[in-house]
């Protein structure tokens, strides 16, 4: 039987097809480039230039005929590529999940969108404790929700001193407040809050610098800067918080002159006694000048002249009365010199410091006279952000550790009250490879003492703090969230299209122009 032809296709099937020299000639070229990569990466002896350049030949080695001696070589680098895990540029998506929002969740629909905020509690029963008068026992680990709202209430309120300062550097009102004691709350959405602002704080820096430096272009005034503001909780606020409370709210380091003041770490004495305090912080607050206009009182005589005003004219209706102090970075440094004031003048008031970001202010003597006056403080910091290690971030951190030697030494800076840390790490929201301005920012301090709960716990899934907040002035939030950076700023750069199509620099309206005498309070406390 013959056998039957096969078609022509299987034929070609079985035949083995030749590898063409080229194909030869390609394996030969891409092994020689692939070598002599590694080589010249392996002299410069750059581990980080070694990964970019063989991440991409490596893969293709295993299919090479290589010796033992070649792959000894090999799986150490390959080794060391695998063990380091690599920066996250973007979140994963199991993790993208589970966020409890998304860039939909910052679409403005029109319907009814998470609120912003949780019911307010009445804490009158509690407020002593809430304020420290346990040293916090209690209420920070986990952190109790009531003290949660209101801290975050207070750094709200220092948060204003930011968002109403007028620092373009173009306008002639630089330095000073956008708006008028009587509109800030309303203007900046902190009238919910229930406190009313009843006195303007100017402050000098008492420094010779470089004439750059100077605010020679502003008619208001060329050395003095808004430093913060005296405000007092109105009557319905006095009923949920169970006393009349009296808030001081300071400003952080904004000026080139408070900058250079902060720099000046040297102690100096308070007086007579053993008490000392960083010189830079001591200048800002004490400093004035009989020939300006708005600081002839220092910092200091404004402030404690409108809490005597205050605290005489409520105690004499039969009011209890508190002093609550607050501040962010140097503001915090400047709420300590306050309270350490302030509890002098008046042993027998309720007085309770809470800060963030704060720097460390004074030595031994006067951490012990602020415990021995009563003045109880909170200090909230995050523990990447190096501010709150200063002064002393190398000296004071060593010496710190050997308290037992060192604790009664007068030139050690020491930190003053009760810690609450926080951690960048606990927000799933923001991003990894954030930098050190950045953890400094007060909205990243009340974003994530908004979620926080404990130190073991994860970020609170029902947190209700707006989180576009953060990159009010940052860029910390992760990408995925599609927030552009730095968002708060004024239309236009502050121009405006006038009646005849030109872009022209408005005015201010008159009340919000800074007069001298907004500084001089007035007779009676406004209607509440």
């Amino acid at each position: 039987m013959e056998k039957m032809e096969l078609s022509p296709m299987r034929n070609m099937a079985k035949q083995k097809p030749e590898k063409p020299r080229r194909t030869k000639r390609v394996w030969r070229l891409k092994l020689n480039v692939t070598w002599q990569r590694m080589k010249k990466v392996l002299k410069s002896g750059l581990r980080n230039r070694l990964r970019v350049h063989l991440a991409s030949n490596l893969n293709k080695l295993p299919t090479l005929k290589i010796n033992h001696h070649d792959l000894a070589i090999i799986r150490p680098i390959q080794h060391v590529m695998k063990k380091k895990k690599p920066i996250r540029p973007t979140m994963p998506l199991e993790k993208l999940i589970q966020l409890p929002y998304t860039a939909a969740d910052f679409v403005d629909r029109g319907d009814a969108m998470t609120p912003t905020k949780s019911p307010v509690e009445n804490i009158s029963t509690r407020w002593r404790e809430l304020h420290g008068l346990h040293n916090w026992e209690g209420f920070i680990e986990p952190l109790h929700p009531w003290l949660r709202r209101e801290v975050v209430k207070y750094g709200e309120f220092v948060e204003a001193t930011y968002d109403a300062f007028d620092f373009d550097p173009l306008s002639e009102f630089c330095g000073s407040c956008r708006y008028n004691p009587n509109k800030l709350f309303e203007e900046l959405g902190l009238s919910k809050h229930g406190y009313k602002v009843t006195k303007y704080i100017y402050a000098m820096s008492h420094v010779d610098v470089p004439q750059w430096f100077e605010k020679s272009h502003c008619s208001w005034s060329k050395d003095s800067n808004w430093m913060g503001y005296v405000a007092v909780s109105g009557d319905a606020e006095t009923t949920r918080i169970g006393r009349r409370d009296i808030l001081v709210a300071w400003r952080g380091t904004v000026a080139p002159t408070e900058w250079y003041s902060d720099l000046k770490t040297s102690l100096q004495r308070l007086g007579k006694t053993n008490i000392k305090v960083q010189s830079g912080f001591l200048g800002v607050y004490c400093s004035k000048g009989e020939f300006t206009r708005y600081n002839k009182l220092s910092a200091s005589e404004q402030v404690m002249e409108e809490i005597q005003r205050l605290v005489t004219f409520f105690r004499d209706r039969g009011e209890e009365v508190s002093l609550t102090l607050c501040g962010h970075s140097l503001g915090g440094a400047l709420a300590l010199l306050n309270a350490y004031d302030a509890a002098t003048y008046f042993p027998d008031l309720f007085i309770s410091v809470i800060s963030f970001a704060a720097p460390r202010v004074g030595n031994i003597h006067f951490k012990e006279k602020l415990n021995e006056l009563g003045v109880k403080t909170l200090r909230v910091v995050i523990k990447q952000d190096i501010v709150p290690k200063l002064p002393g971030f190398i000296l004071n951190t060593i010496l710190n550790k050997f308290t037992a030697i060192t604790g009664r030494l007068k030139w050690i800076y020491r930190h003053v009250g009760t810690q609450l840390k926080l951690n960048m790490l606990h927000s799933p929201y923001l991003r990894r490879d954030h930098d050190y301005t950045g953890c400094h920012n007060l909205e990243i301090y009340l974003h994530l003492l908004d979620g926080y709960v404990s130190k073991t716990s994860k970020f609170r899934w029902n947190a209700r703090r707006d989180v576009a907040l953060v990159n009010k002035s940052t860029n910390m939030l992760i990408k995925e969230l599609k927030i552009p950076e730095c968002w708060y700023e004024r239309p236009f750069k502050g121009l405006v299209l006038n009646q005849y199509g030109r872009w022209v620099k408005p005015g201010r309206q008159a009340e919000h122009i800074p007069c001298p005498l907004s500084i001089v309070s007035c007779q009676e406390p406004p209607p509440f």
